[in-house]
This record gives structure tokens, sequence and C-alpha cells, in this order.
């Protein structure tokens, strides 16, 4: 049985690890080094970094930066923001990436995908979607329509880039299809909604995209309890769940969150 990974993000902005609420009022985190070692240290299975701020500054990652930060890990480390050329991921890559995420270049430019894919091999791409609900109308009859269990109100899922600033009129479950079929080797899934509320992920949008895809999906947004990760990693087919506010604040450490994910009835690596 394949083990489900738990992964800690860390999202920076000018330098520093923040954490915010569906991606605004941000607040401090931490030193993204200091927090990466402490992460390695207490048995993550990966480290997401995100520079969450590069694609709407139009700049790219700060390499320095993923530097340090690969300097003090010794398991696999993905790395996005601002990746818009097969150059940039190489960059990335060169100073102690394993992976590289496009969200923004990838939306803009499809074919990025496949020339990342070409270049690198798809086990180093991975494509990150940040998804939120519209319940207005879809811009294709062929867009599928969700419900709301609250309100019984229809809606779909729609791709949002810029670090969440910016609608596509993408429907993310399309989206998440044709990244796989150019290319992608894994999708990093944010429910935009969800992001920083610790009310859970979005179940909905989890199984819906992890079960249109045979790549690899990790669930990202609205992690507030270990028993959170267990409900997305039991009842969606998602690979991964990744979590920011839990580990950062040590209201929860990864290994007591294992156990627990076990105690579930999730396979997990201890």
């Amino acid at each position: 049985m394949l083990t489900k990974r738990i992964i800690p993000c860390l999202d920076v902005k000018s330098g520093r690890v923040v954490k915010g609420l569906k991606f605004r009022s941000l607040r401090d985190a931490g030193d993204p080094v200091r927090l990466a070692s402490r992460y390695g240290t207490e048995g993550a299975d990966e480290l997401v970094f995100l520079d969450i701020s590069a694609s709407e500054e139009r700049r790219k990652t700060i390499a320095k930066l993923v530097r340090g930060v690969a300097s003090v890990l010794d398991i696999p480390f993905t790395v996005g923001g601002g990746i818009s050329s097969v150059e940039d991921a190489r960059t990335i890559l060169l100073n102690g990436a394993d992976k590289a995420g496009t969200n923004t270049g990838a939306v803009k430019n499809p074919d990025l995908i496949t020339s990342m894919m070409e270049t690198f091999g798809r086990q180093c791409v991975v494509v990150a979607i940040d998804a939120r609900r519209n319940y207005g109308m879809p811009p294709h009859d062929s867009v599928p329509f969700h419900h709301d269990t609250d309100t019984s109100k229809r809606f779909w899922y729609e791709v949002y880039i810029y670090g969440g600033k910016k609608s596509t009129g993408l429907d993310a479950v399309r989206w998440a299809s044709k990244a796989a079929s150019l290319g992608a080797g894994e999708i990093l899934l944010t429910s935009m909604d969800a992001d920083g509320t610790k009310q859970g992920y979005d179940i909905q949008l989890t199984k819906a995209i992890s079960g249109a895809v045979s790549i690899p999906v990790i669930a990202s947004g609205g992690c507030g309890t270990p028993d959170h990760m267990a409900d997305v990693l039991l009842h969606t087919d998602a690979a991964a769940a990744l979590a920011a506010s839990i580990f950062h604040y040590k209201q929860d450490a990864i290994q007591s969150v294992k156990k627990h994910l076990q105690n579930r009835g999730v396979a997990v690596r201890l």
C-alpha cells in the first residue's frame, strides 16, 4: 500500500514565512530556513516552498533563499513562485529544489508544462492550482456544476493566478486534466475558500480533481486539526495533505499527526 505524504508548506513573502486567511491578511510565521530544518528533523515527508508574491510582482523566485532552505533538508523539496520558463525552473533545481512548481506560468503558457517535462522529467513538474467557488454561470456549457450542501446552490471551481489576485475563467477540473495530459507529474491543489480557515479541506474540490487525473494530488487549504488531514486522505484520492498553520505555530507536531492518522486508518510513514 502506498503511504500518504504529510507536507508542511512555507509561503514566503519578503524573505519571511507568512500565513493568511483566504490568501489575504498575512501574518509572520518565522524564518524559512529555521522552519525547514525543524520540519526535516520532525519527520515531514516533503516540503513545499512558495514565493507567493513572485508572479504578482513580475519577478523570479529568490534563488539564494531557496539554496539556504535546501542546505538544511534531506527530504524532497518543491519550489514554486514566478516560474514562467524552463530556465526559471532550471535555476530553482540547480539551487537545490527537487521539483519545480508553476501556476501562473502554466496557465499563461500551457506548453511550459510539456517543455519542463521533456527537459527535467515528469517527476520534477508540479502544477499548482488555486481554485475558488464561483456561483455564477461558467464560461462554457460543458463546465460541470457542483452543489453546495449548505445552500443547495450550484457552483463551479474557477482557477486563479498571480497569487489568487486574478480570475482566469478556467474550470479547475478541466485544467487539472489538461495539465496532467501535458506532462505534469503532480498537482498541488489549494482551495482559496478554505485557505487559513482551519475548518477543513474542501473535500468536494479535492475529490473532483483527484478523481479526474491519474497523477498524485496534494490537498491544500483549510487544515486545522489532524482529523482534517485524515478526512481528506480517507474520503478522496489525494496522495498527500499539505498544511501550514498547525505546524508553524506548533499546534501539532508532525509525528503526533502521523500517529493520529495511523490510528484513523491512514497509511503513513512513521
